[in-house]
């Protein structure tokens, strides 16, 4: 879009009780990501990826136009071995955790979707808009075992329930149990 031509909103841009809601409710997401990531044991990651770097909260304004926030445990982006659990807040798109691990990792298609997880078809494992807007996923097992990705990469979607201590519990609880299913299935 050619933004040039379209005059400046200064009514939008001088409304600051509509920017300091947004900055409000960022900072409760981004107190619920902190939250989560200070009730996880590195010890865990090295567990599942000697080379796992932690955990990383980061921050963008811009993916399809829409403002993000990233909270990403074990960090080993290797693509054969490697395992990356990431939670993201897509303003205006929704909650989301994927899980992304290397081709030459064990596949848990059951343990996947047992706890409601679909299986992510996207040819690129960063294409969030196909995976999500698109919903290029499956939970059909045939077309799981089927594809041919240099990856696997799985996707669920988080009902957001309002209240912050009850959501901080709901995604721990969520992030354990995956951590349990790459711990098992070394």
């Amino acid at each position: 879009m050619d933004f040039s031509k379209k005059p400046i909103n200064l009514a939008l841009w001088l409304d600051a009780d509509l920017i300091q809601r947004q900055n409000e409710l960022k900072a409760q997401f981004t107190s619920v990501l902190m939250e989560v990531e200070n009730s996880l044991s590195a010890q865990e990651f090295h567990k599942i990826s000697p080379k796992s770097k932690g955990t990383k909260l980061s921050k963008g304004n811009d993916l399809l136009g829409y403002p993000y926030q990233v909270l990403d445990i074990i960090r080993d982006f290797d693509p054969n071995n490697g395992a990356n659990i990431r939670i993201l807040n897509w303003f205006g798109n929704g909650l989301y955790i994927t899980v992304l691990l290397g081709k030459g990792r064990k596949n848990p298609v059951t343990e996947f979707r047992e706890i409601g997880f679909y299986f992510g078809l996207s040819e690129n494992q960063w294409d969030y808009p196909d995976l999500i807007l698109n919903k290029n996923y499956t939970g059909k097992e045939i077309e799981i075992n089927e594809a041919s990705l240099g990856f696997y990469h799985w996707i669920i979607v988080v009902d957001v329930n309002p209240n912050s201590f009850s959501l901080k519990a709901e995604l721990t609880t969520l992030v354990k149990k995956i951590l349990g299913i790459l711990t098992l299935s070394l």
